[in-house]
This record gives C-alpha cells, sequence and structure tokens, in this order.
C-alpha cells in the first residue's frame, strides 16, 4: 500500500512540474505566417493602411502568387545549403565544389529577392500615395542588419547555431 502511494505522488508531482511546459503549446516555427510578423509583406504594417476591400484583396494574392512562386527556390536553397554544409564538413574540402555550390545558393537566394522586389514594386502601384508615404515612414521591408540598431551588429551575439553570422545562409 505504502508502494502504491508513493508512485501516485511521484506521478502527480511529475505531472504538476511538467504541466506548465504543456501550456506553452508549440512553437511559432519559421513560415510565413510566423508571429514575429517582420519581413518583406508584413501584413500588419500593410494593413494599418486602411486599405479598401480592393486593395486587400489584391494585395493577398500578390503575397499568395509570391509566396508560391518562392517556394519551389526556397526548397531548392535548402538542398543546396546542405550540399554545401556535406562539402565543408569533408576532410578535404574541395575549393571548387564548395565555391560552385556557393555561386548556386547566391544565384537562387538573388532569384528570390527579385520576385520579391517585383511583387513590392506590385504592391506600390495598389496603393495611394498617402498610403505609399505611410508605408515609407513605418520602415517597412526593414529587418535586423547591420545598423546601430540590427541585430547583426555584434557578431559575438548567440543564436541557434552559435555565435555569429555563421557561413550557411539560412
Amino acid at each position: 500500500m505504502k508502494k502504491l502511494v508513493l508512485v501516485l505522488m511521484a506521478v502527480t508531482l511529475g505531472l504538476l512540474l511538467t504541466m506548465p511546459a504543456f501550456a506553452l503549446g508549440q512553437g511559432e516555427g519559421r513560415g510565413p505566417d510566423k508571429g514575429g510578423d517582420k519581413g518583406y509583406c508584413s501584413k500588419s504594417v500593410l494593413w494599418k493602411l486602411n486599405l479598401s476591400d480592393e486593395q486587400k484583396t489584391k494585395i493577398e494574392a500578390l503575397i499568395s502568387e509570391n509566396q508560391k512562386s518562392i517556394r519551389p527556390l526556397r526548397e531548392k536553397m535548402f538542398d543546396k545549403s546542405v550540399a554545401l554544409r556535406r562539402l565543408w564538413s569533408q576532410a578535404n574540402p574541395d575549393k571548387g565544389k564548395i565555391t560552385a555550390a556557393q555561386k548556386e545558393v547566391r544565384a537562387l537566394r538573388d532569384e528570390m529577392q527579385d520576385k520579391v522586389t517585383a511583387m513590392r514594386l506590385e504592391i506600390h502601384k495598389i496603393l495611394t500615395p498617402e498610403q505609399i508615404e505611410k508605408l515609407a515612414n513605418s520602415h517597412w521591408g526593414r529587418g535586423p542588419g547591420f545598423g546601430p540598431r540590427g541585430r547583426m551588429r555584434d557578431h559575438h551575439e548567440s543564436g541557434p547555431d552559435g555565435p555569429g553570422p555563421g557561413m550557411i545562409y539560412q
């Protein structure tokens, strides 16, 4: 009887101690609708412009189309980045292969950036001059960078992959 009571108390104590972890739920992830709401198509910034229903529909279509067109590029870039990591992890890394893989990753990143730029220019065509001015004042599209308040300003910060900006594009 004493053993049963001790086991039940241990299980109850274990459950009570782990409940806060379960209450937090799953993380936000890294998808396009993640909680940070930063990036090139921050919906919260766009919606603060008092968009008409027609503008919202057009912008949502542009964003959706852009995300669909970029998805295969992201997947390719991920695959190329993994291959690049493997090249670097070899005992005797081949300079030619590494350089070629880096060029492929850069080309994919540039292609993605071109698509984002085209989308942003299309969004500008939909907005009124007042909305464009308000958008410019909201620092739209500016994320953390090397500026005075940017995340990359101090290379001693530690991220999920260790200190510094790292070698591989994420």
